[in-house]
């Protein structure tokens, strides 16, 4: 038996990320891929789940410019939960959505229309930076063009940066999970590997440095935050500031403690690995169960979460084959050290 995690709670539904608030909710996304009635939920104390905000606001029959179409991203920060909604499955303009938890009432909607996101944007995941009061979004888009946004907090004007820059193009690598390359069906109904892009984004607890790069890569990169929220830059110096960090898997969403420990899964593998402060690279669990790690985040008392959400089973990923079956899993992860809740 893995002591590394343990299983908080089985669920129906696949999921896509979660977040953890300062008072201990746990809220997750549910994955578009399974075509959820709702896009993100909350987890009661007794394992039911719950529409979050509220129904009215999952309610795709009745839309609304709030309406929650397609969420995956979600974070939240001093009681207020982010949702990134990407707007995929209705062809709606991507959105961020600020929901404050403590007032029970919509905060923000900050809309990313084109060309911030193109028309083939992906917006997946994203960190806070409150320091800079900034939210850096990753967009995979269609691979070459893929791209970190800039969002100004206070005004919600954004940016898009280092589009088609190395470090969040993907790279010519497959992923394989037990012998079975990852497939999508194109128009034509063949089946092609998909190589993603940038993906896996998080930034250490001083609001210093932010990590990503491709899904599909096995490199890590980092800027500095500042440089990111300095609108000054133009493209070349903003890109000049980029540094490759470490080596890493194929892998989906990150996260990071206070030491600096970076926490990911570790797909091929059906793990979970840490990229530590000396940048050497750790597998600290190793499972079945660990099938697609996606999304992780830290509660209260330093505790991490993570969602298992079995993507490589699902019809998309499995060259229209469902495979996937529940249940699929919040698990608690044993880590090196605490973080921040809500990241």
């Amino acid at each position: 038996m893995d002591q590394s995690f343990a299983v908080v709670a089985r669920l129906v539904q696949g999921p896509g990320n979660v977040t953890i608030t300062d008072a201990g909710r746990i809220v997750m996304s549910q994955h578009q891929f399974y075509e959820p009635q709702i896009s993100v939920v909350e987890l009661n104390p007794d394992g039911d789940t719950a529409p979050f905000p509220n129904a009215e606001t999952n309610s795709r029959e009745r839309p609304s410019g709030v309406t929650l179409d397609s969420v995956l991203g979600l974070r939240s920060d001093d009681g207020v939960v982010w949702l990134l909604d990407n707007g995929m499955r209705s062809s709606v303009t991507p959105k961020l959505v600020a929901w404050d938890t403590a007032k029970n009432r919509l905060s923000r909607v900050i809309y990313l229309p084109p060309p911030i996101a193109p028309k083939d944007a992906f917006v997946n995941d994203f960190t806070i930076d409150a320091r800079h009061k900034k939210i850096f979004i990753a967009d995979p888009a269609g691979g070459q063009n893929a791209a970190l946004i800039v969002v100004d907090i206070e005004t919600g004007a954004a940016r898009r940066v280092l589009e088609g820059h190395p470090s969040v193009i993907p790279e010519n690598v497959d992923l394989v999970i037990h012998g079975r390359p990852i497939q999508l069906k194109d128009a034509n109904g063949g089946l092609v590997k998909p190589h993603i892009g940038v993906n896996p984004i998080t930034e250490d607890l001083q609001n210093e440095w932010v990590y990503f790069g491709p899904m599909h890569g096995l490199s890590l990169y980092r800027i500095k935050a500042a440089d990111l929220a300095n609108e000054g830059l133009d493209a070349k110096a903003l890109a000049s500031r980029v540094e490759r960090y470490s080596a890493k898997p194929v892998c989906d969403g990150i996260t990071i403690d206070k030491d600096n420990n970076i926490y990911l899964g570790d797909l091929a593998e059906n793990a979970i690995g840490v990229i530590k402060p000396d940048r050497s690279y750790q597998q600290i669990a190793k499972s079945d169960q660990l099938a697609w790690v996606d999304s992780f985040s830290f509660g209260p008392g330093g505790k991490l979460y993570a969602v298992v959400n079995q993507l490589h089973r699902s019809a998309v990923l499995n060259g229209g084959k469902e495979l996937s079956k529940p249940p699929y899993l919040l698990i608690e992860v044993k880590a090196f050290a605490a973080g921040l809740a809500g990241r």
